[in-house]
């Protein structure tokens, strides 16, 4: 005789929804590891009881050491910076640069109140003039304030990402072209070789001399300093996607160029269904590494040719020798740090959406 167990039906509805559950963690686990949050994944595997004792190991080794070592540096920093003297005093420990840094933002929101105040009256004149009716009178005026440290930072970020474009632009197909032709590679191998080397400040000049004679004043579409600084991060930027795009070509298996030459495919279906899904992933890591170094670049070329920006913020400060004036730029040194830890995420996230690499 069979005896059925009664709470059969409810054990397995309960691994069944454990079963779920873990599967909605793994799959949100790519998104916790593109955010930069990895050790949310064994958090909540410890909540949902998977194995704690292997789980607390995994958050001492993501969450608990990375938090010890933030505290350790903290801690080294708060310590040696009073002893350190320099031309502007000592150095400010992070306390000193936890301050500035709520200042920089108390700047910033005076500042933005200060330009809405300035562009509601020149609407408020605008708009008298109207019902006046002289309406040839109006007129826009630029508000030319000093920008806030949150319009530099925005300033920084639109120039970055417009030189990596056009470096994108420009480095994609030619890199396609160096993999699938030995030709176009023994071509561009020494160009690369030559000029992948080359300092941002040796460009800089350069591009300067170009863009002015081509610009003369600032009008225009783009003010003439953001095309300087854009094209200076393009000339420096490219070569990694460059070289990654031309290996990951070069690298598909000869399998599948075999394929496209028995179903005879044209060279744009060619490239299109077999090479750039075969090739993403290494191109995709041209692409981080392309935006690191332009990002990299970009505050170099500010501060040299005092271009809008962080790379101009921190210069400025340098030359203002204020008590302050350290500190501000710790703040700044900082927050480029942060940002570029930001831009590789988000061209992670993008890797883990059009790819099937788990290259981190």
């Amino acid at each position: 005789m069979t005896t059925v167990d009664p709470n059969f039906s409810d054990t397995a509805d309960r691994e069944a929804r454990r079963a779920r559950l873990f599967t909605r963690i793994n799959a949100a686990d790519k998104w916790f590891q593109v955010l930069g949050l990895s050790w949310v994944t064994p958090v909540l595997k410890a909540v949902a009881g998977d194995n704690p004792q292997a789980q607390i190991k995994e958050i001492w080794r993501l969450l608990i050491v990375p938090i010890l070592a933030i505290c350790a540096f903290l801690m080294l920093w708060a310590t040696l910076a009073p002893k350190v003297q320099t031309s502007l005093g000592a150095v400010p420990g992070p306390a000193q640069v936890w301050d500035e840094a709520v200042n920089l933002h108390e700047d910033a929101q005076a500042k933005a109140a200060k330009r809405e105040k300035f562009e509601a009256m020149v609407a408020q004149r605008n708009q008298k003039l109207i019902d006046a009716g002289r309406a040839d009178e109006v007129k826009t005026v630029a508000y030319t304030g000093a920008p806030s440290f949150y319009e530099q930072i925005w300033t920084s970020i639109k120039t970055v990402f417009f030189g990596f474009l056009i470096a994108t632009v420009v480095a994609v197909p030619l890199g396609i072209a160096a993999g699938l032709s030995p030709t176009a590679n023994a071509a561009l191998n020494p160009l690369i070789q030559i000029f992948k080397p080359v300092s941002p400040l040796a460009w800089l000049p350069i591009v300067t001399m170009v863009v002015s004679a081509l610009a003369a004043t600032e009008g225009g579409l783009l003010p003439k300093s953001f095309v300087i600084s854009a094209v200076t991060v393009t000339l420096c930027s490219l070569w990694p996607t460059l070289i990654n795009t031309a290996l990951g070509v070069a690298s598909i298996d000869k399998d599948l160029i075999n394929v496209s030459k028995v179903l005879k495919m044209n060279t744009w279906t060619k490239i299109t269904k077999l090479v750039l899904p075969s090739a993403l992933p290494l191109i995709f890591t041209g692409l981080r590494l392309s935006l690191g170094v332009g990002w990299m670049v970009l505050i170099a070329a500010e501060m040299l040719a005092q271009n809008p920006g962080l790379g101009k913020f921190v210069w400025d400060e340098f030359q203002n020798g204020s008590s302050s004036s350290l500190a501000k730029i710790m703040v700044a040194v900082l927050t480029i740090g942060i940002i570029g830890f930001l831009l590789d995420r988000v061209m992670y996230a993008l890797q883990s959406l059009f790819t099937f690499s788990n290259n981190r």
